[in-house]
């Protein structure tokens, strides 16, 4: 398959990550939700010419599923799930005295 078709489906792919982990997760993203989006973009579009490159491009099922497990990866990078427990009244601490 030609490479700027590749492109298109990394695309589609970062898309969706990104777009997905918003409505699955959106209390672990804050502020900045075009940066999970250009996040999962990018990430999708890196990772999909390196796994092509590296695989010589000669299996597309398993450069895809490479592909989407590494832009699931690095879509997750930017979350907060620590700012989305102190909101919610989440487990805080208990300090004992010693």
């Amino acid at each position: 398959m030609p490479l700027p078709v590749e492109a298109v489906l990394f695309a589609v792919i970062g898309l969706l990550a990104g777009f997905g982990a918003l409505a699955l997760r959106p209390e672990y993203f804050p502020k900045g939700r075009g940066l999970v989006i250009g996040t999962g973009l990018v990430s999708a579009l890196l990772s999909g010419l390196v796994i092509r490159f590296v695989l010589s491009g000669a299996d597309l099922p398993a450069t895809l599923l490479l592909t989407v497990l590494a832009t699931g990866l690095l879509t997750s990078v930017p979350a907060r799930p620590d700012l989305a427990t102190a909101r919610r009244g989440g487990h805080h601490r208990r300090r004992h005295a010693a």
